[in-house]
């Protein structure tokens, strides 16, 4: 809000300034109405200025994955509006929405997060023109369906219709329904709740809190001992945490009965200073805590006396609650468990509540989660497991839910299985008819807006009336252009053939990227007296930002240490500042390794400095760990123009880094804070600084592969013996196909009308052969650069 009323207020400033320099020009007399009219089209002028439609995405950080279903209603309400139930999202906010000429989604079939950046020169336009940059769960149902929920109604309803039948849901034949996780493990039968209660193998497989398991030695038993029958009463349990100097804290803790009455909803003060109160999820800040005297032991003590001796507690992913309390209870059920998929893929709660009970839970709209709602949300999908059984619970195809996320009318789809599970539903030689989810390209339509969906093969066989069916991607892109200034709202599929993403050439790929990231990662230094203390050799090298290896070389002729970052800004500023240094009375050199893949790293910092998310962004090194966020903030509020701080974490132990990352509001500002920060290192500070080179979603990613210390996760095993000389022709005529995919869209971009809010999403990829996020890029054309992020 501070950086809008700036921007207006800069916006005033120069408008007063154009009237001032025409007053001291000197300019002939004018009438009195002849000037009021050049007033009045100025003003007019500047107020069109000021509507033009931008965007603001709070995509700086960690959290920078977005789920199908907030990209759904993303495209939802910048096609709609506030009309039909649409809501402005509150992790990318659209000003002057009615101003948008048009709405583009462009989609990269088969092309990952993982090509993007293995073959990121190749992505010249992409990384250029689009300003704001996501992540996205890997996907391996329909992903147009899942973001414009399109293609969903016709499979939805055949599942629905299906139940009427004598086989039931959209399992046709028996031997599929018996291959079900939940049937294979429940049966079919209904059972009273003891058939849920996990095991004493299911609990300790799954990290619940248990006597003599290491960590829990000081944790309160319940001391709920009795016998469990099915009369046993049920307790509904949620809390919700901060993060504090000891990790994740319990700040408030929730109890329901099976009645849905909360009988306990407690603020917790906890032990250790707070360091993210984690609001956006927990609804805790500082002032609710601050008049909080009440301690985590009072409330073991309240719970233990609240809790019968036959309790059953029930929650969604409870061990980690019980955890947090620092409590044992021997009979829970877990509803992430009871409604476990294959592999034991589970769904949040929030997902449940909604596609299971028909109920809204975890609002966007509300500041953080509420645990009373959720333990009741936990009590009620037991309940119903219990009341229909595993069989009804399979029928609802929640898999395939999941891959649309318009599910408005999934209340009435339940009520029409209970309906007819009581025999209430007459009998019928025809199936009962459903209501379809109604979507929003449907309400585009009614309103005589035209939409577009240009697809090749595999779309068009999905179902959808509304597209046309293409053989080649350049034929696409011919339509496109063509249709696309005809329509309200376009959906465009580029894909990739089937042989480009081969296992193992998918493979193939992975692996370069893993090798390249290690490489570039990597700085060797030296030479050193053979004397020399490795301790001060970490010590200086790690100001450059945090190492994950160091190794002395004693191959060579004198000692060189070969360093490993998790970082590329630390080994980038390793480079700059270390080079040609005395260090442990030693002048030495740092350089990367030379390998073939890294013959382009230089180009590839260049690009990755210029990258349009980078701009007005530094990297600061040389954080000392006393520091909390708090002192943080202050050290660097002298700043002009700082508009955000990311502070990493350590993905294993929660700590933050010994670097952060600084966002402003314009290029200049970074480069003079800059200059500040490294002034102050030349002074005997131990700040560094220089600029940034990784997005905050790939800081992430390249975090996560640096800790990777085998081959890629389900990959390695799979890379096929094939000749070199084949991947490498595999691999370059990839290469060429990505790189005229991104012509294309640069062509298609360019077609486009002024102030067109275009969308291009990387699906990403999900199969037995791995599994690879995608990637989000979008803008709107001609918007200015000072748009806020």
């Amino acid at each position: 809000m501070f950086a809008n009323e700036m921007a207006k207020a800069t916006c005033i400033i120069g408008h007063k300034r154009s009237h001032k320099c025409n007053e001291e020009v000197e300019e002939p007399q004018k009438t009195k109405k002849k000037r009021k009219v050049d007033e009045d089209t100025c003003q007019n002028q500047h107020q069109r200025k000021e509507k033009k439609s931008r965007l603001s995405a709070g995509l700086f950080g960690e959290d920078c994955e977005i789920s199908h279903e907030q990209v759904y209603e993303f495209l939802k309400y910048a096609a709609l509006g506030k009309r039909h139930n649409a809501s402005q999202p509150s992790w990318c906010r659209i000003y002057h929405r009615r101003h948008l000429a048009k709405v583009v989604v462009i989609v990269l079939q088969e092309v990952s997060q993982l090509y993007f950046y293995r073959f990121y020169l190749q992505f010249r336009h992409l990384r250029r023109a689009f300003q704001h940059r996501f992540s996205l769960p890997p996907t391996s149902a329909n992903f147009i369906a899942s973001v414009c929920g399109e293609g969903i109604s016709m499979k939805h309803q055949n599942s629905i219709q299906g139940s009427a039948s004598a086989s039931s849901g959209h399992i046709s034949k028996n031997s599929d329904l018996q291959k079900d996780p939940i049937i294979e493990k429940y049966g079919e039968e209904k059972h009273g709740l003891t058939s849920y209660i996990l095991t004493l193998e299911e609990m300790r497989k799954y990290n619940y809190p248990l006597e003599g398991s290491f960590g829990c030695e000081n944790y309160v038993h319940t001391q709920c001992e009795r016998p469990r029958t099915d009369s046993s009463p049920l307790f509904g349990l949620d809390c919700e945490m901060c993060l504090t100097e000891k990790g994740n804290e319990v700040t408030r803790v929730s109890l329901v009965d099976a009645e849905g009455r909360c009988i306990m909803d407690e603020l917790i003060k906890p032990e250790t200073q707070i360091l993210n109160y984690l609001t956006r999820y927990s609804g805790i800040t500082r002032k609710i805590l601050l008049p909080v005297k009440t301690k985590l032991p009072e409330i073991q003590d309240k719970l233990k006396k609240l809790l019968p001796r036959d309790a059953v507690l029930v929650g969604h992913s409870l061990n980690a609650d019980l955890h947090a309390l620092q409590m044992i209870h021997p009979s829970v059920i877990d509803t992430s468990l009871l409604f476990a998929r294959h592999k034991g893929r589970r769904f949040k709660l929030k997902f449940l509540a909604k596609a299971v009970l028909g109920k809204e839970i975890q609002c966007e709209n509300k500041v953080g989660h509420d645990p009373t709602e959720d333990a009741e949300a936990a009590i009620e999908l037991l309940q119903y497991f219990i009341d229909q059984g595993p069989r009804k619970v399979v029928e609802l195809n929640l898999e395939t839910v999941l891959s649309a996320p318009n599910l408005m009318e999934l209340s009435q789809q339940k009520s029409a299985l209970q309906l007819q599970q009581n025999g209430i539903q007459k009998q019928s030689s025809e199936p009962p008819s459903i209501p379809q989810p109604w979507r929003f390209l449907d309400h585009l339509n009614a309103a005589g807006q035209k939409t577009l969906l240009l697809s090749r093969k595999e779309l068009a066989s999905s179902g959808l009336g509304q597209n046309s069916l293409s053989t080649s991607n350049k034929q696409i892109l011919k339509r496109a252009i063509q249709e696309v200034p005809l329509s309200s709202f376009s959906v465009i599929q580029f894909a990739l053939r089937s042989e480009h993403v081969a296992p193992n050439l998918v493979a193939e790929v992975c692996e370069k990227m893993r090798i390249q990231l290690a490489d570039m990662l990597t700085v060797y230094a030296g030479p050193f007296d053979k004397d020399f203390c490795l301790k001060s050799l970490r010590r200086e090298f790690k100001k450059c930002g945090p190492i994950q290896s160091l190794t002395v070389l004693t191959e060579t002729h004198q000692p060189h240490i070969c360093i490993q970052y998790e970082v590329l800004e630390a080994a980038q500023l390793a480079m700059e500042s270390l080079n040609g240094a005395d260090v442990a009375g030693s002048c030495i050199k740092v350089q990367r390794p030379v390998t073939v893949m890294m013959l382009d790293c230089d180009m590839l910092i260049k690009e990755l400095e210029m990258d349009i998310e980078n701009e007005g962004v530094i990297y600061v090194a040389g954080l000392k760990k006393t520091l909390t966020e708090i002192d943080l903030q202050e050290k660097f509020s002298h700043l002009k123009d700082l508009q955000a701080l990311f502070w990493p974490r350590d993905l294993k132990r929660g700590k933050h880094r010994n670097y952060c990352f600084l966002k402003f509001q314009t290029s200049e500002s970074a480069l003079e804070a800059l200059q500040d920060i490294n002034r102050q290192g030349a002074e005997g500070s131990q700040l560094q600084s220089r600029k940034a080179l990784t997005t905050s979603h790939l800081h992430r990613w390249i975090c996560h592969m640096a800790h990777n210390d085998g081959k890629p996760i389900q990959l390695a095993h799979r890379i096929l013996h094939v000749k070199k000389e084949q991947l490498y022709a595999s691999e370059q005529d990839l290469r060429k196909k990505l790189k005229k995919l991104d012509h294309s869209i640069k062509k298609l971009y360019r077609s486009l009308e002024n102030n067109t809010l275009c969308v291009v999403l990387l699906p990403g990829v999900n199969s037995v052969h791995g599994s690879f996020s995608g990637l989000g890029l979008m803008g709107i054309k001609e918007e200015s650069k000072s748009s806020v992020c």
